[in-house]
């Protein structure tokens, strides 16, 4: 794998970048908790993020995770935008996306994403698209207000920088050998795959005709959260070993967002 370039700055003296804008904290109140949607600005905030991704990754789901003990730490954190759901009561952070903005995957030279996927047919959108990745809820918090209070940020983040695509990985667990997420896909590829023209192409695809039994299945929420807003599915998922997971690549553009839905998920960051 290509080396990326060293940051010139820690993150907690980089000035705030005039190239986007971090929009500023909000509070939505629950019926269980107080919570605070805010983007990391310091080391210390990044390494929250850190250690709640290795909970849930390494602890949770058996990830192989590199980096210090504790933390799920690579080498792309350095040049991404890190939103945090912080639980007001306990000071906890609970929910966290990473965000690659333009700017920065083209000094990197390269997207996350494209370490299992070929992404060439997506090429004219990277000027104004962005990669998130690493999404997880704390799991005392999955009742759906930390999922909802992470996609109004990303919503505000997009709008406020004239941002107008968003592709990342929704990773499927497979602690059964693949045979859910094969069917998944099966069950997908009919009505919420992209046009041929946006499509990608997995390095190590998933063996999804060895692995599927034919049964319909219900995407996981954060899919069927995704296709709800409007999002599609790129094409066949990708098996990334190191998590032993599935990962289904999800294109989302804001022109295509799904009005229903809307203002359920984005809020005041709908486009006006």
């Amino acid at each position: 794998m290509r080396e990326l370039p060293t940051p010139d700055l820690p993150l907690a003296s980089i000035p705030l970048d005039s190239r986007r804008r971090l929009p500023r904290a909000e509070e939505t109140v629950t019926a269980q908790h107080r919570l605070q949607v805010a983007w990391a600005r310091t080391e210390e905030e990044l390494r929250e993020a850190q250690r709640l991704r290795y909970r849930v990754f390494a602890d949770e789901m058996g990830a192989q995770v590199a980096g210090p003990a504790g933390l799920d730490v690579d080498s792309f954190d350095a040049y991404c935008d890190h939103l945090l759901v912080r639980d007001l009561d306990t000071l906890k952070v609970v929910g966290t996306y990473r965000v690659l903005p333009p700017h920065q995957a083209a000094r990197i030279g390269r997207l996350y994403a494209e370490g299992e996927f070929d992404l060439s047919r997506l090429t004219h959108l990277r000027s104004k698209m962005v990669e998130v990745g690493r999404s997880c809820v704390h799991p005392d918090y999955r009742s759906g207000s930390v999922i909802m209070s992470l996609w109004g940020g990303l919503g505000a983040y997009m709008t406020q920088n004239g941002y107008e695509t968003m592709l990342g990985c929704a990773s499927v667990p497979m602690a059964d050998g693949g045979h859910f997420a094969a069917n998944l896909y099966c069950s997908l590829r009919d009505h919420s795959l992209t046009a041929p023209e946006y499509r990608a192409f997995p390095h190590t695809p998933l063996p999804v005709d060895e692995l599927q039994t034919g049964v319909q299945v219900a995407p996981p929420l954060l899919i069927k959260g995704y296709l709800r807003l409007g999002a599609k599915i790129c094409g066949a998922p990708a098996w990334d070993p190191d998590f032993n997971c599935a990962d289904f690549l999800t294109l989302f553009r804001l022109s295509d967002i799904n009005a229903r839905y809307a203002r359920h998920f984005l809020g005041d960051a709908l486009p006006r």
